[in-house]
C-alpha cells in the first residue's frame, strides 16, 4: 500500500475550538498556577495542539492578587528591568509590585512560560487577569477549572 490510511490534522485559527474558562488563584501557588494557565493558553491539553497556532482557550483569572509565594520569596525574589538609560537598572519584589497592581505578578510569571515571539503576544492577549472576585467576561459563559 503506497498512501497513508491516516491525515494528520493541523490545527489553525479558523479550525481552533476555543473555549472560555475562568481559574480562581486564590490561596494557590504562584508558579503552580501559572504553568496551569500557560498550558491552557498555548492549547497543549487538546488533542489538536499545533506548536506554530494559537488553539488554546481564552483565560479569565480571578483573585490573583491573593496567589501565594513559598518561603520568603515575596520579599527576597526580584524582578529586574532595564530603563534604557545608562545605570538604569531596577529592582523590585514581588510585594511591591503587589502594591502596584494585584494581577501583575501573575502575569510576568505566565509571559515567561509562554513562547518569546509573536505568536507568545497573540497568546498573552488570550489571558484576562483580575485582581478581585468580579470580572468582565460573564457574557461569555466561562466554565470553572479547578487549579
Amino acid at each position: 500500500m503506497d498512501t497513508l490510511s491516516y491525515k494528520t490534522i493541523s490545527a489553525n485559527k479558523a479550525t481552533a475550538e476555543k473555549s472560555w474558562i475562568i481559574i480562581d488563584a486564590n490561596g494557590k501557588s504562584l508558579g503552580r498556577v501559572a504553568s496551569l494557565i500557560a498550558s491552557r493558553l498555548r492549547g497543549k491539553h487538546k488533542t489538536n495542539f499545533t506548536p506554530h497556532a494559537d488553539c488554546g482557550d481564552n483565560v479569565v483569572v480571578i483573585n490573583a492578587s491573593k496567589v501565594t509565594l513559598s518561603g520568603s520569596n515575596m520579599e527576597t525574589k526580584q524582578y529586574v528591568r532595564y530603563t534604557g538609560y545608562p545605570s538604569g537598572q531596577r529592582f523590585s519584589t514581588p510585594a511591591q509590585e503587589m502594591v502596584k497592581g494585584g494581577e501583575r505578578v501573575l502575569e510576568k510569571a505566565v509571559r515567561g512560560m509562554l513562547p518569546k515571539n509573536r505568536l507568545g503576544r497573540a497568546l498573552f492577549r488570550n489571558m484576562h487577569v483580575f485582581s478581585e472576585n468580579e470580572h468582565t467576561h460573564a457574557a461569555q459563559q466561562p466554565t470553572s477549572i479547578n487549579a
